[in-house]
């Protein structure tokens, strides 16, 4: 049973630092399980807006940097010590940042650091409208696979 507390919305935000999505999914405490309480969150991170992406992306570390908490482990399957890629990595971070003036952000857990610059590259030829949506779907994918490990690890 997952219920509401200092500890439950600290979980939640670490999932993803959006303080009306932490208050909506708060709000549906208690929870039966990680399974109901995942479902809630889907549906209020489906719901982002512009400046709640921002709100967010203020939290996460650049993709391909020294990462902490979380992060760290989202990206550890994507390491490399490869300098060609490593140096594509941060020229295509600034290039992102050049832009679309944020961070690039992606869900890097499953994915090889081949991939995620492949989608970088990709990403960097969308409009601003469509980036933003891409960016607030990558957040909500993010948040659910850090949601199951924050409350199973507790449970």
């Amino acid at each position: 049973m997952i219920v509401e507390s200092a500890e439950t919305r600290s979980r939640l935000a670490t999932a993803l630092h959006v303080a009306r999505w932490v208050d909506e999914v708060a709000a549906g405490c208690p929870y039966p399980s990680v399974d109901s309480l995942v479902a809630v969150a889907d549906l209020a991170a489906r719901r982002l807006s512009p400046a709640e992406v921002d709100e967010a992306l203020s939290t996460h570390p650049r993709i391909g940097e020294q990462a902490g908490g979380l992060s760290r482990s989202e990206q550890a399957a994507s390491a490399t010590d490869d300098p060609a890629l490593v140096e594509a990595m941060a020229a295509g971070n600034r290039a992102y940042e050049e832009r679309f003036g944020r961070i690039f952000l992606v869900r890097a857990a499953g994915r090889s650091r081949p991939e995620i610059l492949d989608e970088l590259r990709r990403r960097l030829t969308l409009s601003d409208e469509a980036e933003v949506a891409e960016v607030a779907d990558q957040l909500r994918q993010i948040a659910l696979l850090r949601l199951r490990t924050l409350f199973e690890e507790a449970s």
